[in-house]
């Protein structure tokens, strides 16, 4: 039997014991809410950096804005507007090896840049790469070493061994950049920043900014002529809106409304066009001894028309090389005659580029063998048109 003092001690003990033990579990249970919290916050944090990283890389592959009922493809202006001057006091000053261009040769916008360098002999003065024709979530990426893609400079950055995607550079000018991360883009070795990303405003730097480094017949060559700039400016506006970026505003459009009013006003376009060069006495589209920046602003689209338009952005009334002998004469003539035109178009770029990358248009990625082949012999032409020139 126990005794009195034994049983009034023991009963302390219990008491003290399960004191010890509740409090034990409060301090446990604190801490797990603590730790809960904080994971809690953290999971918060990383779904939003996901959601943004995810929501920046679906803006990218974006073509009309969501919830956008009227289905039109609206490009968006380019955001980096500087110039290349002939000044030692300029900014920017022309100086060779400064520069370096960053283009995508499946890109029309970019195949300007490309052409005018040629022409213009600047080859020796401002080096270029070309990045890997795919265009992904992340933008357009770099080539690694062991893919070997046909042209010129497809390759790693040479600017910046470490950069794997041309978005790289935007982020190193500005972490907070916002934009797209378009081609062309012309940098600055130098400074670390980039010049321009207009590609309207990069070939007219390349017409006359860097002519004291050429030689007599670079620097003679002017692709602006004083006497036909009016003229010139006048076609730019309307050749940019209904065929450059019309082929665009038909393949990206998300409505039938849509998609009908940008196919037949660009081939209402196509069609003046047409009739333009019917009374033309030279082989190019303005009364010039020589090609002009209507030629390489109007060449980078109908080049990709009949290998890639007609099928993937719907542009199919007519083709060029069965329905515009004219343009097609003219297409051929830049293509096979004149210097700078086919060394710098690379059709399996081209190909590979939009059917590949446009997955809303082509989710399955397939790209079709045809036409063949990309481009014509310059006296060459399709059945259709041999037998309608028998009659």
């Amino acid at each position: 039997m126990i005794s009195k003092p034994l049983l009034v001690r023991l009963s302390v003990f219990a008491i003290l014991l399960s004191l010890v033990h509740w409090s034990f579990m409060f301090s446990v249970l604190g801490r797990v809410r603590a730790i809960g919290t904080q994971f809690s916050k953290s999971a918060n944090l990383n779904t939003k950096t996901v959601s943004t990283m995810t929501d920046k890389k679906d803006s990218i592959l974006q073509w009309v804005k969501p919830g956008d009922k009227t289905g039109e493809f609206k490009r968006q202006q380019s955001v980096f507007r500087s110039f290349i001057e002939n000044k030692p006091d300029a900014e920017f000053p022309a100086e060779k090896d400064r520069y370096h261009l960053y283009v995508s040769y499946a890109c029309p916008w970019a195949h300007r840049t490309l052409i005018v360098r040629k022409l213009k002999g600047l080859d020796d003065i401002i080096p270029f790469t070309s990045v890997h024709w795919h265009m992904g979530g992340q933008g357009w990426r770099f080539a690694t070493e062991d893919e070997k893609l046909p042209g010129e400079n497809v390759t790693p950055d040479p600017v910046h061994p470490d950069f794997t995607h041309l978005r790289n550079i935007y982020f190193e000018q500005n972490p907070d950049y916002e934009g797209r991360f378009t081609v062309p883009t012309l940098y600055d070795k130098k400074q670390g920043r980039i010049v321009s990303n207009e590609s309207s405003e990069i070939i007219r730097m390349f017409y006359y900014a860097f002519d004291d480094l050429l030689d007599e017949k670079h620097k003679g060559l002017d692709l602006f002529p004083e006497n036909l700039r009016k003229d010139i400016e006048a076609q730019n506006e309307w050749v940019y809106n209904d065929v450059n970026n019309g082929v665009y505003k038909s393949g990206f459009a998300t409505t039938q409304e849509a998609y009908t009013k940008a196919v037949t006003q660009l081939f209402s376009s196509l069609d003046k066009l047409e009739e333009h060069l019917s009374t033309s006495t030279t082989p190019y589209l303005h009364s010039a001894p020589h090609v002009t920046e209507a030629d390489v602003r109007l060449y980078t689209t109908i080049i990709r028309f009949d290998p890639v338009y007609v099928q993937h952005f719907k542009t199919n009334i007519r083709d060029i090389r069965s329905g515009y002998p004219n343009l097609h004469k003219w297409l051929r003539h830049l293509y096979w005659e004149v210097e700078g035109f086919k060394e710098t178009t690379e059709f399996e770029h081209i190909k590979s580029h939009y059917t590949k990358s446009h997955g809303q248009i082509n989710p399955f990625a397939i790209t079709p063998v045809g036409p063949v082949p990309d481009i014509l012999g310059q006296d060459e032409e399709v059945g259709a048109v041999k037998f309608a020139l028998k009659k």
